[in-house]
């Protein structure tokens, strides 16, 4: 769509853009406080929102603290990602019954609730469009999350800082929405108002705000919005060399680093379970104890998990090593001979919540200054 002139919203507008997406029959998600952590989860009000709160993350440590401001959107991101909506960690894909005319199978339908998800940050976006390239535009199309994501509203928040952990900047995802969108925000706090620059990026973005009220946006106001970026692009927690990480990683994959770091990993899977793109999944098949009805669950699983490279015989990844090296290559480089792009957006969160802290931007670059060749090494068992 052609740009659209940007426009201003007060805290009532924001309300009034959630009471917008609820009139359209949208169940609106959002960030809210819980068990000492921001998550995502419904909301109604901006009141659900984490006004005053901000979060504290560096490798293996997450806290939150009170802001000196009532920011709603003063923090990064937390343990939770927006794939536990399009992609949910457990799935009735069938369920089979046998009755008089024989075994009845029947797919689940997903459910008809649309979808707004309110407060996404840039490196997210990216996140989604990785899995839209995964589930949607493949030969094989997973019907499920297709559903979910044809109707999904997305209303995208630029963020104004960054996060202790975030490396978005390295991975050219942010820290301003750029695509993607239907409608994003800015939080300004500016002459004691607070406000939000408004940005359309759809028609259906452009139809919501037309019950919304707002007003034009001064130059004043986009100056501030951008100032508020270009502080979030400063102050990056950690930056990611990328220039030629595909082919070193994937020339080093007898590095001495495998070992050092599988010193340290436990081989928990917290990495991809909290990964915005990770999108492995196992399945299982269960039935009652009449044997008349069956269903087939899908389930998150993991990389690092010892059965998840079972094949007949046994594992072909029995080592940490092997394991960690095959997420984080895979991660950072076969990623990009696959789909096209890398598997990471850059958002920080494997390194936060680790819980020993593993980093995978200080693995990289570790390889990075001492690579050597695979020749150099005698290959070793998995």
């Amino acid at each position: 769509m052609t740009e659209t002139a940007k426009s201003v919203i007060s805290l009532d507008g924001l309300q009034a853009l959630i009471d917008a997406l609820a009139a359209k029959n949208y169940q609106v998600l959002g960030p809210t406080v819980h068990d000492g952590a921001i998550i995502y989860d419904a909301i109604t009000k901006t009141a659900d929102l984490p006004a005053g709160w901000t979060d504290r993350q560096d490798g293996g440590r997450y806290r939150l603290e009170r802001r000196d401001d009532d920011a709603l959107f003063g923090f990064v991101v937390g343990p939770h990602s927006w794939k536990q909506f399009l992609h949910p960690a457990k799935e009735t894909l069938w369920k089979a019954s046998r009755g008089p005319d024989g075994i009845v199978v029947t797919a689940e339908e997903p459910s008809p609730q649309k979808l707004a998800f309110l407060g996404v940050r840039s490196c997210e976006l990216a996140a989604i469009a990785v899995q839209d390239k995964v589930f949607c535009e493949g030969p094989y199309l997973d019907v499920p999350y297709a559903e979910r994501r044809k109707d999904a509203f997305i209303v995208a928040v630029n963020c104004g800082e960054a996060g202790g952990t975030c490396f978005c900047v390295s991975m050219q995802t942010g820290p301003k929405a750029e695509a993607g969108f239907d409608v994003a925000l800015t939080e300004l706090h500016h002459n004691g108002a607070h406000e939000f620059l408004v940005e359309v990026g759809s028609e259906s973005g452009a139809a919501l705000m037309q019950d919304v009220p707002h007003r034009p946006a001064s130059n004043e106001q986009v100056s501030a919005a951008e100032a508020a970026v270009a502080n979030a692009t400063n102050q990056m927690g950690r930056t990611l060399d990328t220039n030629g990480l595909k082919e070193l990683l994937q020339g080093n994959s007898n590095h001495p680093q495998w070992d050092a770091v599988a010193e340290r990993c436990l081989s928990c899977g917290n990495c991809t379970m909290v990964c915005p793109t990770c999108f492995c999944t196992t399945v299982d098949d269960h039935s009652d104890l009449s044997g008349d009805n069956a269903e087939r669950v899908r389930k998150w699983d993991s990389c690092f998990t010892l059965d998840f490279s079972y094949i007949h015989g046994g594992s072909v990844r029995t080592a940490t090593r092997s394991r960690y090296r095959q997420w984080m290559t895979h991660k950072l480089a076969s990623w990009y001979d696959q789909f096209g792009t890398s598997g990471c957006v850059g958002c920080g969160r494997c390194i936060t919540w680790c819980p020993v802290g593993i980093d995978i931007t200080e693995e990289a670059a570790a390889i990075r200054a001492a690579p050597m060749s695979d020749k150099e090494k005698p290959n070793e068992r998995p």
